[in-house]
């Protein structure tokens, strides 16, 4: 009970601020963290509860753009239903990636996730339709009542989204399927001796983490007004899941929001003060440090010094 207050307390600020004279860059950059959170959130769900490490975040993002925009073209289709088919196309994909490279366990499944960014990045750049290799100029309808702008409105949309990811997470974490898919993450010959349905499994999680960071990507296009395949599928969104699901603890669904939230606001920090291309170094050196000082992240340092304090 208390997590929904919370959710809706966190969805009425985020509609309060979008009606505020606030800052527009605010909006902006909140729009990119809440997309971080969303993807680390459901790379979590695969790579922190099953163990399976996903390098294949650009593809599943993309797909979700590219639908959204396809859409739009074809057909003026709304943001709604934009995010509804980019969801539903990125776990059609995740079930087709599962289906392939589930048997797969470590580098060899990590390796076969990449394959797939450069094969649908190559699929978009040569199809005209959707801009091809040059891209897209999106133009975006009249905004909806009652936001001013449509960063403003992306920003309570990619809320809502995030609040929906998180609920999901959570209740993955706490079902059987969570347990499952930790018992996987620990010894999966166990839990197949034990009769958990590890396919079966694997492959949900691999469906909904597909779903959850194409939906995050069905937006972009009308937050940049524009499209094109180079940045669309481009691994630092990988970097990005990874590295705020590391950063802040993948043993937890509130480690991935903790991470994201602390690296896309330092991220933002360091572009408006110093340079964009920082970015990724920023990223480099929080997860050496992490990795080699606090494995379990920010969450396993919290627990740590919670033992400490209660002796």
């Amino acid at each position: 009970m208390k997590y929904w207050i919370g959710a809706a307390l966190v969805l009425i600020v985020a509609v309060a601020l979008a009606l505020a004279p606030v800052n527009e860059y605010f909006f902006f950059a909140g729009y990119v963290v809440l997309t971080a959170v969303v993807l680390a959130t459901a790379w979590n769900i695969l790579g922190g509860y099953a163990g399976y490490v996903n390098f294949g975040t650009p593809a599943f993002f993309g797909i979700g753009a590219y639908t959204g925009v396809l859409l739009f073209k074809w057909m003026a289709a709304p943001l709604a239903l934009q995010i509804a088919a980019g969801a539903f196309m990125g776990g059609l994909l995740g079930f087709g990636v599962g289906m392939l490279t589930l048997r797969l366990r470590g580098i060899f499944f990590a390796i076969a996730t990449v394959a797939v960014v450069f094969i649908m990045e190559t699929l978009m750049t040569n199809w005209r339709y959707v801009g091809g290799a040059t891209g897209l100029q999106v133009l975006r309808p009249p905004v909806m009542v009652p936001f001013e702008t449509y960063t403003r409105m992306l920003f309570v949309v990619m809320a809502m989204m995030a609040i929906a990811a998180v609920s999901l997470a959570r209740y993955i974490q706490v079902s059987w399927v969570g347990r499952g898919l930790r018992a996987i993450r620990d010894s999966e010959e166990a839990a197949e001796c034990s009769g958990v349905p590890t396919l079966k499994l694997k492959l949900f999680a691999c469906v909904v983490s597909g779903g959850l960071m194409a939906a995050a990507g069905a937006p972009m296009p009308m937050y940049l007004s524009f499209i094109e395949p180079a940045s669309t599928f481009n691994l630092s969104y990988t970097v990005s899941a990874l590295g705020s699901a590391i950063i802040g603890g993948m043993s937890h669904w509130i480690g991935p929001i903790i991470g994201a939230i602390l690296l896309g606001a330092l991220q933002q920090i360091v572009t408006v003060t110093i340079s964009g291309e920082v970015n990724v170094l920023v990223i480099g050196v929080l997860l050496v440090l992490f990795v080699v000082l606090a494995p379990e992240g920010i969450l396993g340092l919290f627990k740590r010094w919670a033992r400490t304090s209660s002796k």
